[in-house]
């Protein structure tokens, strides 16, 4: 279409095609074809450019399953879990190899929330960079520039940072806390300010109840450490005092026996991983002697482990003789003299 520009007197002819159309395009062939501007612009809107965000949706799509399908293989291979090589070479054996019993129901079921977690997780990021991603090619493809809202999203952003920080930061801790799987469903950790066995982990709390039962909820950017005592394995360390005037030597061959006892006990096979030690004398208290004795256990079975141990050590002891420390406490009290001897008497 012809435009005609008056400047002055003079009139200048000026070709404005209105047609937007770009080499190698399905405006350009029909425009060659027909020879038709307007015949052009309008299979460009009609045909071209629904053609295009039809394929970009598609595009979005198939790249959404692909990623999708690769982070569910990998959530397959979490479940399945890989101890630390030397943790391996250490549990070769079959009777600790048992002990662990990696494919126990609550170990498994832990491991699969852990790994479920992390695929919900990469997947609504996943999803997230694709939308974000086709919906700016929408935009650049319907004519418009897409430099400002780009712009405006980073000064956003950095907004929401400042006004958000400890959110942001939960979120963070969250998201390496299942990573690196610090802990997960089930496990029995202490967390500074609370401690017990947790019930729920997600991207901005942990929640944990207590051996009162009492439920915590902990923020995940709060937690600057965690002990978690039901990871791989444990131990239960138990200290036994005697007194001063016993045998040590007799009292580490009864700790011994006793703890060899529960080592081949049918009823404890599995959760007692390696033979159990007599460490020796721990200490030298006001009360007597401390000698301590460890046994590795499976993890969270140390607890009963210990309580089984003391019963057994109680009943030993009695029967050998072994009596055990008890405090010594020495109270002195000096009395008042009584009135009737502080009054004066009289001689006859």
């Amino acid at each position: 279409m012809n435009v005609t520009e008056v400047s002055g007197s003079e009139t200048v002819p000026l070709t404005t095609p209105l047609t937007t159309c770009t080499d190698g395009n399905l405006c350009t062939l029909v425009r060659d074809w027909t020879g038709s501007d307007t015949a052009a612009n309008v299979t460009d809107w009609v045909v071209g450019k629904p053609s295009a965000l039809i394929g970009l949706i598609v595009i979005g799509l198939l790249a959404r399953w692909l990623l999708h399908r690769v982070i569910d293989r990998v959530v397959k291979r979490a479940e399945v879990g890989v101890l630390p090589n030397r943790l391996s070479r250490a549990i070769s054996g079959s009777r600790a190899g048992a002990a662990l019993n990696l494919r126990d129901d609550a170990t498994y079921t832990r491991r699969v929330q852990r790994a479920a977690t992390m695929g919900t997780l990469l997947k609504s990021i996943v999803s997230g960079v694709v939308f974000t991603v086709i919906t700016l090619m929408f935009i650049a493809e319907l004519g418009y520039d897409i430099a400002p809202l780009i712009a405006s999203a980073g000064i956003i952003g950095v907004a929401l940072g400042f006004g958000s920080q400890a959110l942001v930061k939960d979120f963070l801790s969250g998201i390496f806390m299942i990573f690196e799987d610090q802990y997960g469903v089930g496990d029995v950790v202490d967390l500074g300010e609370a401690s017990g066995t947790v019930e729920a982990v997600s991207l901005r709390v942990t929640r944990l109840r207590d051996v009162n039962g009492t439920v915590w909820y902990v923020r995940n950017g709060e937690i600057l450490r965690v002990g978690n005592m039901s990871q791989n394995w444990a131990r239960t360390v138990l200290d036994v005092t005697v007194g001063y005037t016993e045998d040590l030597a007799q009292v580490r061959r009864v700790l011994e026996d006793v703890a060899h006892d529960l080592w081949m006990d049918e009823d404890f096979k599995g959760l007692i991983i390696e033979e159990p030690e007599v460490w020796g004398v721990e200490s030298l208290g006001v009360d007597g002697i401390v000698v301590r004795v460890t046994l590795k256990t499976a993890p969270m079975e140390q607890w009963g482990i210990a309580r089984a141990m003391r019963e057994r050590v109680k009943a030993r002891f009695q029967h050998e003789g072994i009596e055990l420390a008890v405090a010594q406490r020495v109270m002195w009290q000096e009395s008042a003299p009584s009135a009737a001897s502080a009054e004066p008497t009289e001689e006859a």
